[in-house]
């Protein structure tokens, strides 16, 4: 038996080789680009269950395949696969508040003053009117991808604690707190939000941030949840909404996703002009969004891409138990290429996307035919 990592990964390397049924010269050439990519980025994947990773997992993906589909199944991991490391992921939270906060910041005052945003940088108080209007900012994170321990952490000096929150589901009491601390902080005790980011790691539909619901003939999403929750009222003598007593006359709401594809990008603009109304309740004045990345309009499997062959492979090793109530909201029934068909070939490293082609991430034994995961997905729904 194999006693440390490097000989379980040569052990797996030759299974995986045998596998292939590759001569000695094409197992040398894959084994130093398995040995690479495995240490170099897909054994950082969290989600491999205990004692695996990538090489291993590999070998036992491509087994459920037949011989002479093998060979498809491993160029398109060879050729195709995206995996976005945690070294990108960081990266474009890093960027976040240099690229799109504070150059957002400069575009308000400017707007403000009706001049061109260069001129705000040249004004002797520019840095005392940005210090301002960002501490009338909250930051609020739309899911645990959002990472606002990471972009707390990288920004200290620039961000307090008391107005970045992971979650857009806040009680009354935290909602007071974020007043307080703002008014304690700026020494002015009217003072209100003029401002609030809401921040996402990945949006692939967009579905999930705002979308219509044929059955109940009504618009839902994460847009709706945050509305819904500031319209609540406050506990106070006013007997305010949330919204009415945290946030002033005029104040704009700017949505950021880390990591867009090029449809949700399209869709989340024309969603949100066709859900006006249902919105009207929200007192906010601008909705902007911006994407720290927007992959290429190519990316997606497609036969005109030359992805024919894996996409049979799509219908034919595809087990209708992985649907759910969740993924019809899609549109698309068969998940054979993700949720909505957005047939994405993109794996982020704290858990495969169910918009990517279920045979990356999708787990099934029984009743057959089973289906095998490359890097396992942590279902947020079930």
């Amino acid at each position: 038996m194999p006693n440390n990592t490097s000989d379980a990964r040569d052990l797996y390397l030759r299974v995986l080789g045998d596998i292939m049924g590759w001569d000695d010269d094409r197992a040398r050439s894959e084994y130093r680009w398995l040995k690479l990519m495995a240490e170099m980025k897909y054994d950082a994947y969290r989600d491999f269950q205990a004692g695996m990773r990538f090489i291993e997992s590999l070998a036992r993906w491509l087994q459920q395949f037949a011989e002479v589909e093998r060979a498809i199944a491993y160029d398109f991991v060879r050729e195709r696969l995206v995996f976005i490391g945690l070294s990108e992921t960081q990266h474009l939270v890093e960027q976040f508040y240099p690229a799109v906060a504070h150059a957002r910041f400069i575009e308000e005052l400017a707007g403000r003053r009706e001049v061109l945003p260069y001129k705000i940088l040249t004004s002797q108080d520019w840095e005392a009117d940005v210090e301002r209007l960002r501490r009338r900012s909250l930051f609020l994170g739309l899911s645990d991808g959002a990472r606002i321990d990471v972009l707390r952490h990288s920004n200290p000096g620039r961000l307090s604690n008391e107005q970045v929150v992971g979650t857009t589901q806040v009680d009354q009491e935290k909602w007071r707190n974020l007043l307080s601390e703002l008014r304690e902080d700026t020494k002015d005790p009217e003072a209100k939000f003029e401002m609030v980011f809401l921040i996402d790691d990945f949006t692939a539909t967009g579905t999930s941030f705002l979308r219509y619901d044929e059955d109940k003939k009504k618009w839902k999403g994460k847009l709706h949840k945050f509305m819904e929750s500031i319209s609540m009222k406050i506990d106070n003598a006013d007997g305010e909404s949330i919204q009415d007593a945290l946030f002033a006359d005029g104040w704009k709401v700017h949505v950021h996703h880390y990591m867009a594809s090029t449809r949700a990008s399209q869709v989340l603009e024309k969603n949100f002009e066709q859900a006006a109304d249902s919105l009207a309740n929200a007192t906010w004045t601008e909705v902007r969004f911006t994407y720290g990345y927007v992959f290429p309009e190519n990316l997606p499997v497609s036969v005109e891409r030359g992805d024919g062959a894996f996409i049979e492979l799509t219908k034919t090793h595809y087990n209708e138990a992985i649907e759910t109530r969740h993924s019809r909201v899609g549109g698309v029934k068969h998940l054979g290429l993700g949720y909505g068909a957005c047939a994405l070939p993109v794996v982020l490293e704290h858990n495969t996307p169910n918009n990517s082609i279920a045979l990356l991430w999708a787990e099934h034994k029984d009743p057959k035919p089973s289906m095998t995961p490359l890097f396992r997905r942590r279902q947020r729904h079930l």
